[in-house]
């Protein structure tokens, strides 16, 4: 059951997940039958179930026979989401004493065509504003279809322009919000070397890249710059 698997994700054990999601089938019920519903041992039940009432997942409400309920499942959730966010920034905090920000005008290269494609997906998903982005269809194809709603889009080829890639490369360059940037050079089938490029937040590549962008997406004529107005 998925249930079972995402709640041991949110920490709890396997009996606990099974027996939590037996109460909320049941609703109300004896360990016995508890045990039964979830396939947990009888000598485990009553263990599991404390532990249940422990984290307020579960309440005795009757002693004569022993019966427990489920607490309600929104509320656990809405716990488990404050601390997960209460942990995420206690990492944020952490991690920022330990490495900070780096320098806007630093650049990373980029080394495999995955590391690159991953790169470029997660940039197009965090976009708040707008994405531009030219050459290398496949890859542009999908990240339009990754684009949020409500952020604008431009997309170009370079055809047109001098090249930016030595023979049997493919360039790909993608600027989002003015505040990241990728360079890339995939190769072509069967040619030597790997895929690689330049990740960066200086602001100058940034805005040079989005002005290649609207040069290119000019040059190429129309139909072939598209945009997407925020709603």
């Amino acid at each position: 059951m998925s249930a079972v698997i995402h709640l041991q994700a949110l920490g709890l054990t396997e009996y606990e997940a099974r027996a939590y999601t037996a109460l909320l089938a049941l609703g109300r019920a004896v360990p016995a039958r508890v045990a039964r519903q979830a396939g947990i041992p009888r000598p485990k039940i009553y263990e599991t179930l404390e532990r249940l009432e422990g984290r307020g997942l579960a309440a005795r409400v009757g002693q004569n026979p022993l019966e427990y309920a489920p607490l309600s499942a929104r509320e656990y959730l809405a716990r488990a989401r404050r601390s997960f966010d209460d942990r995420l920034g206690a990492l944020d905090r952490d991690l920022s004493r330990l490495a900070p920000d780096p320098a806007p005008e630093a650049v990373y290269h980029l080394y495999g065509e995955a590391a690159i494609r991953s790169l470029c997906e997660d940039l197009t998903l965090n976009a708040r504003q707008r994405v531009y982005m030219a050459g290398e269809t496949p890859l542009a194809e999908r990240l339009e279809r990754l684009t949020p709603r409500g952020v604008e889009l431009r997309r170009a080829a370079l055809a047109g322009l001098p090249p930016i890639a030595a023979e049997g490369q493919r360039p790909f360059l993608l600027a989002r919000d003015g505040e990241a940037a990728v360079i890339a050079h995939f190769i072509d089938e069967g040619g030597p070397g790997e895929a690689h490029g330049v990740h960066t937040h200086n602001p100058v590549v940034v805005h040079l890249i989005e002005g290649y962008v609207r040069l290119a997406a000019r040059s190429a004529g129309p139909g072939v710059d598209k945009v997407e107005a925020p709603l």
